[in-house]
């Protein structure tokens, strides 16, 4: 076969392929040539530029951005949504693209870690569909969730909604986030309803967190699970810039070493990132720092965040 006629078949089966839908197995019938030699053509067009795929992108969706992402920070994914800037906006996305990525990778069976005091998670929760498909797994409360009464059914209820849509078991984890002193945690850890969790803490199949600035959200505060001011500025100066569920970390994303981590009832960073698949959902400006330095330590390795925060990131 001379140069011209190979060329004019390769061009003969891409057209038939890109632009009248024939199977290649069709093609290969219609055409009277191997299927194999059929793949080779259709590869080699797009070598020629005879074929040119070009993907379009909808308004609002940002794959270079979500590229760039996972590529800078070696992550398994990374999730950016467009969004208005309105912060409770914010959050109502972030928990959509977040209850989206939970319904299309939860399988049955599995451990699924969830951290209390997170805006971003409630919203992910009120945002997902029910299904069946965590069936026979578990929903772990990874980060104490008795606090003040008014915002402790929330925390509590948060790791309950989750396992009630998915047709999963909820394992609580019944004690503060943080506690008075390390002799309190002590005793606290070693209650039978705290072992039943932190049991499951290195089974993990994914755990779903938020990020914390040094300053506590509303929510957080609100709770009476934060550390006081003065607290807070011994962390800063020890380097903190934020923490994943109550375990801060400087701008490296180093473990911060303080007395104040040894009252911090919930599962440690180390132990954390033994899970296949740790999702940090967070964005906003005072969050960058956090986020930032989550990233650097590796304690996550899928990241949902907005579209600002995210050129910020990669800037």
């Amino acid at each position: 076969m001379s140069r011209l006629d190979e060329i004019r078949l390769m061009a003969k089966v891409a057209r038939m392929y890109y632009d009248q839908g024939i199977r290649q197995q069709e093609i290969t019938e219609r055409l009277n040539i191997h299927q194999s030699k059929v793949s080779r053509m259709l590869k080699r067009a797009r070598e020629a530029n005879i074929v040119r795929i070009s993907v379009a992108t909808p308004a609002g969706f940002f794959p270079e951005l979500e590229d760039a992402l996972e590529k800078r920070f070696h992550l398994k994914q990374a999730v950016v949504i467009d969004s208005d800037g309105e912060e409770e906006r914010v959050v109502r996305d972030l928990g959509a693209a977040a209850a989206f990525y939970v319904e299309n990778t939860i399988k049955p069976a599995m451990n699924i870690g969830i951290s209390s005091w997170s805006r971003s998670l409630f919203a992910m929760v009120d945002a997902l569909h029910p299904s069946a498909a965590g069936t026979g797994g578990k929903v772990v409360q990874i980060l104490g969730g008795v606090g003040n009464a008014s915002t402790q059914f929330q925390a509590m209820l948060l790791a309950q909604r989750l396992a009630g849509l998915i047709g999963a078991s909820p394992v609580l984890l019944q004690a503060p986030g943080v506690v008075g002193s390390a002799e309190a945690k002590a005793i606290l850890v070693q209650d039978p309803a705290v072992e039943e969790a932190a049991k499951l803490f290195p089974k993990l199949d994914l755990a779903l967190v938020g990020i914390g600035s040094l300053e506590p959200s509303s929510l957080l505060a609100s709770s009476g699970n934060s550390f006081s001011v003065e607290e807070r500025n011994q962390l800063r100066n020890a380097g903190a810039v934020g923490d994943i569920c109550l375990q801060f970390i400087d701008q490296q994303g180093r473990l911060i070493e303080s007395p104040l981590m040894q009252r911090v009832i919930g599962i440690d960073l180390p132990t954390l990132k033994t899970s296949p698949r740790v999702v940090g959902i967070a964005s906003g400006e005072s969050k960058i720092p956090a986020i930032l330095a989550s990233l650097h330590g590796k304690w996550i390795n899928v990241l949902i965040t907005d579209r600002q925060t995210a050129e910020r990131l990669i800037s």
